[in-house]
């Protein structure tokens, strides 16, 4: 069975024999149900696992329809698991292993349920922005390997001819200022970034938060983690961005400076995003990206006094 407007994903059954026999090998104990886990933005195949014995697993996996993109990204996160476990484990699900299986490649995980989110209640979104405060806290001071890379700063990425007239025009008149905010660098402090947090990737359980999917992990300024999170919030029709960051800043100092650059920086990103033809097998990228558009667009002119955006 496949959903109409959602990614392909493959059913438990057709996956190889000697892949789901690894699998059960590695978790100790059968697998009495695969349940396919339909979200994201990507048809990596996806299973929450019951176990003969009671146990519950969560498995991801990229097999030989792949693409290079996806097989870069599971090998990573699976890096970032085996070297990083002490910084992440207070945040992320217990691994149970990774696996090479001919032409597969999967991660065991801790099982954490269905998506928290959205909606995204005022109760639930402070109480996970606090939390996505100590997340940032945790690494604050401490040493990172190098592997994880510099600050991922963006930049306005020029004229881009958008297909909405009144879009255009109002980005022609709004250049100047953005493309200015965008190169402004303050002086962070480096910590661990998740550099890829929305609802789908993140759980809200027993009042702790945990975060999924870390292929993109990196250090840096911890406003390009923030940013990124909170307008993704809004675009789900959650609380407007400034209070969100307020509520992330009562655990943690926020940079002014910075924010205002990656707020104008992410909003670039999608203005040379959100208007491409549909990447084959993501039938939902393109609207959501449009939905943050908005969302990040308009943020940005309330902080550089900027007309307001049209609606998208």
């Amino acid at each position: 069975m496949s959903r109409t407007g959602v990614e392909e994903k493959p059913p438990w059954r057709i996956v190889p024999a000697e892949v789901r026999s690894a699998v059960e090998a590695a978790l100790g104990s059968p697998v009495s149900r695969a349940m396919r886990i339909w979200g994201g933005y990507g048809p990596t195949p996806t299973f929450r696992l019951r176990l003969r014995d009671g146990r519950r697993a969560f498995l991801k996996g990229v097999g030989p329809d792949g693409n290079e993109f996806m097989k870069r990204a599971i090998q990573r996160e699976a890096r970032v698991y085996r070297e990083l476990a002490p910084q992440i484990r207070p945040w992320a699900p217990a691994c149970f292993g990774d696996l090479t299986v001919g032409d597969w490649r999967l991660l065991l995980l801790e099982d954490l349920g269905p998506k928290s989110a959205p909606p995204w209640t005022r109760a639930l979104a402070r109480r996970v922005l606090h939390a996505y405060a100590d997340f940032h806290n945790a690494t604050d001071g401490t040493a990172l390997p190098e592997w994880l890379g510099p600050p991922s700063w963006r930049s306005w990425p020029g004229p881009i001819d958008v297909p909405d007239a009144a879009l255009r025009r109002w980005l022609a008149d709004a250049e100047p200022a953005l493309a200015a905010a965008a190169l402004v660098r303050g002086r962070g402090r480096r910590v661990l970034l998740h550099n890829d947090t929305r609802s789908d990737n993140l759980r809200w359980v027993r009042g702790r938060l945990y975060l999924l999917d870390w292929p993109h992990a990196g250090a840096g300024d911890p406003e390009e983690d923030l940013v990124a999170f909170v307008q993704s919030v809004t675009a789900e029709g959650g609380t407007e961005p400034d209070q969100l960051v307020a509520w992330y800043a009562e655990r943690r100092t926020v940079n002014p400076v910075i924010l205002n650059a990656v707020i104008v920086s992410v909003a670039g990103y999608f203005v040379s995003q959100a208007y491409l033809p549909d990447p084959v097998g993501l039938p939902r990228l393109r609207p959501f990206q449009r939905a943050q558009l908005a969302a990040t667009l308009e943020w940005a002119a309330q902080h550089l006094g900027l007309p307001k955006p049209p609606p998208q």
